[in-house]
């Protein structure tokens, strides 16, 4: 069986420099454990770049848009490739925080109250009336970011009436759903899920503590804008209660492979946030900081998920090289 491994990085969204980073990466740790990898991108070349190798497994580190949304996954499927991740399906519904959050509250995660505002609602009935509204609902601090986007862009925090409608015209800027929720202060976390083949396992809780006080675009990929301490300090029952969480939303999503649950933690009660089938895998990435935590190596991890994939496509034939 082949060892071929196309890393699939890049795209058009606005976290197209995030991506790439987070391809490269994977990609040298996948050359370490002796894979052959072909990096590319999505273009027109990429189904003459599969169709090109023996038995390939496509390893998807895209992040936003195509990468996250599901529409990508299912070509995969329509062309029977084998790929690392949640299937179209599930990534689709992980994607919207408007389908996603009610889904994990139903199942019992404790969430912050949310309203999701399509662009043409707010621009019919105008933002004046519904400010109000909003206000009495849900309170402020409240935050407001794109129903489908990712790493914080077009997410703000709103302190008062005033600063809402700009916010919300922001957040409209990255697609045309806006989600303005209560601000749950507390302590962030983010607790990776992965799944080797013997079911999901969460990994430790990274703690995250942004100098400038947000963990917004700058505080996630600039090296030293953001202290990380994995595992986080948190006492033995309330690290146990944010791994149920991230396994919870991570079965009730119908993800697979690997997934990141970020959280907030008020009181030493954690609420959900949102969830990531494509989670970072640069040098300040919550994922790769995780597995370190876990005492593995990142580059195990990202073959143990290649053959995982590989098996689930072609079946348990050959291991993996070593």
């Amino acid at each position: 069986m082949s060892n071929n491994v196309i890393v699939l990085a890049g795209g058009l969204s606005h976290e197209r420099d995030v991506s790439l980073r987070s391809g490269r990466r994977v990609a040298q740790a996948l050359r370490e454990t002796g894979h052959t990898v072909v990096e590319a991108d999505i273009n027109a070349s990429l189904i003459g770049t599969i169709r090109a190798l023996e038995d390939p497994v496509v390893f998807p580190v895209l992040h936003g848009g195509a990468g996250e949304d599901g529409a990508l996954r299912e070509v995969f499927d329509l062309l029977d490739v084998a790929y690392v991740g949640s299937t179209g399906s599930a990534s689709q519904i992980a994607f919207d925080k408007a389908v996603m959050t009610p889904t994990v509250a139903k199942a019992g995660l404790r969430t912050p109250p949310q309203s999701a505002l399509p662009t043409d609602m707010f621009r019919e009935l105008g933002a004046g009336n519904l400010v109000g509204a909003l206000a009495s609902k849900i309170g402020f601090p409240m935050m407001v970011k794109p129903a489908r986007s990712g790493s914080a862009l077009g997410s703000a925090k709103v302190d008062d009436a005033a600063g809402l409608p700009a916010a919300v015209v922001g957040a409209f800027s990255y697609g045309d759903v806006a989600i303005v929720a209560e601000f749950i202060e507390g302590t962030e976390i983010a607790v990776s899920v992965i799944d080797l083949g013997d079911g999901p396992v969460a990994m430790p809780a990274v703690e995250i503590r942004p100098s400038s006080g947000v963990y917004d675009y700058t505080a996630r990929y600039t090296a030293g804008a953001t202290r990380f301490l994995s595992p986080a300090p948190l006492d033995a029952e309330v690290a146990a209660a944010c791994a149920e969480m991230a396994l919870v939303a991570h079965r009730v999503l119908g993800l697979r492979d690997l997934s990141r649950t970020d959280m907030i933690v008020r009181d030493g009660v954690p609420y959900f946030l949102e969830v990531n089938v494509a989670p970072g895998m640069t040098e300040t990435s919550l994922l790769p900081l995780a597995i370190e935590a876990s005492s593995a190596r990142f580059a195990d991890v990202c073959a143990a998920l290649v053959q995982v994939a590989r098996e689930r496509s072609f079946g348990a034939a050959e291991d993996a090289p070593a």
